[in-house]
């Protein structure tokens, strides 16, 4: 009996990095191909639950930072990771080797592109990242999440095929009609990931002071905050009789993305990608300081398209977050108008695309 075809993703690192290989994994599964996952040793115990038949831990390291002595003992990391990648593919002998950004997945991508085993990556932002770049004079395809990837030279960027940013099955199954925001309770979601909570809990409380009371009325607010924040933000939202829930963390935050009215957050790639294809109109902070500025190139994407607000950090004051959210409450017919524009920029099928495509650099008949 013939073997069913493998496919190695390779990712690690972060949840932005590993949701979109997820999801690829399930869709590759409903072609009955078998997944494989190598990732970094960090990224191993976050990888227990996710759908492959088998998981490999490759060394790996990110070279930044201006230190020449942290610089080369990077470099020697991922030298090793290329390596040890080198006897996983060779035991594996995977139709193609699928890498989805971040230092994790060079060693693999560049061990396969060796052996002469068929290679992409995945780009999930507006702007590719710099693992990316540097592996994509090698591979073979480079799908993207956007339909324009800056940071490509033309040769790189005749590689590119839109796919969108595959979503975990969680998102797809929070698609639901936006509510009307004219009546009722108005649904405020605001969340910041691990590096973005703490200017959210600085900032949206204030902003909910500067609004009227007859606002401040219409909101029922869910928001991510850190330990050390959360009981100085429920307190001012309790001093003001707003209905406010506060968690450091929320397992199930696609469900309450769906229920939200508006979003308040950061602009990474699946964030993006979620409140697209669930629909549902935002107010972006980029997060900065990153050298390529991907957060504030993913957050124009989505302004362009109508779905979102952005803000600059330097931008984000509790005066100019008061400000929006007044002219939003006053103009309902505003975020269900953005709500549709956010929708239409969304692609559901992100990973049954993305399979079909990795499918078809591997040559395996679908």
């Amino acid at each position: 009996m013939t073997q069913r075809p493998l496919v190695v993703l390779a990712a690690g690192g972060t949840g932005g990095h590993l949701f979109p290989a997820e999801a690829l994994s399930h869709a590759l599964h409903r072609h009955d191909v078998r997944v494989a996952l190598v990732t970094d040793a960090r990224a191993v115990e976050y990888a227990g639950g996710f759908p492959a038949e088998s998981v490999h831990p490759v060394p790996a390291a990110t070279p930044s930072g201006r230190s020449p002595l942290k610089m080369a003992g990077a470099a020697l990391e991922l030298m090793k990771g290329v390596l040890v990648a080198r006897r996983v593919i060779k035991t594996l002998q995977p139709a193609v080797v699928v890498g989805f950004g971040g230092y994790p997945t060079v060693p693999p991508v560049l061990a396969a592109s060796f052996a002469g085993v068929k290679t992409m990556v995945h780009e999930q932002n507006a702007v590719i990242g710099r693992a990316n770049r540097f592996l994509s004079g090698r591979v073979d395809i480079i799908a993207t999440g956007f339909a324009e990837v800056g940071g490509l030279d033309a040769a790189r960027a005749a590689k590119c095929r839109q796919v969108g940013n595959p979503v975990r099955p969680a998102v797809i199954a929070a698609v639901s009609p936006y509510a009307d925001p004219s009546t009722g309770p108005l649904r405020l979601l605001v969340f910041g990931g691990s590096q973005g909570a703490r200017i959210m809990a600085d900032i949206v409380p204030p902003a909910i002071q500067l609004l009227t009371p007859a606002e401040r009325g219409r909101l029922h607010i869910v928001q991510q905050a850190r330990a050390e924040d959360g009981e100085r933000v429920r307190r001012i939202y309790s001093e003001l009789g707003v209905a406010a829930e506060i968690a450091p963390f929320f397992k199930d935050l696609p469900t309450r993305m769906g229920a939200a009215h508006l979003v308040i957050g950061r602009a990474g790639a699946s964030t993006v990608a979620e409140l697209t294809v669930i629909g549902r109109p935002s107010l972006l902070v980029p997060l900065p300081g990153s050298l390529d500025q991907d957060q504030a190139a993913n957050a124009a994407v989505l302004e362009r398209a109508g779905g979102t607000i952005r803000i600059l950090q330097p931008e984000f004051t509790p005066r100019r977050l008061a400000s929006e959210l007044s002219a939003l409450i006053s103009d309902p017919s505003r975020l269900t108008a953005m709500a549709d524009s956010a929708k239409s920029a969304g692609i559901p099928d992100a990973a049954d695309r993305l399979a079909r495509l990795v499918l078809q650099v591997a040559g395996i008949t679908f």
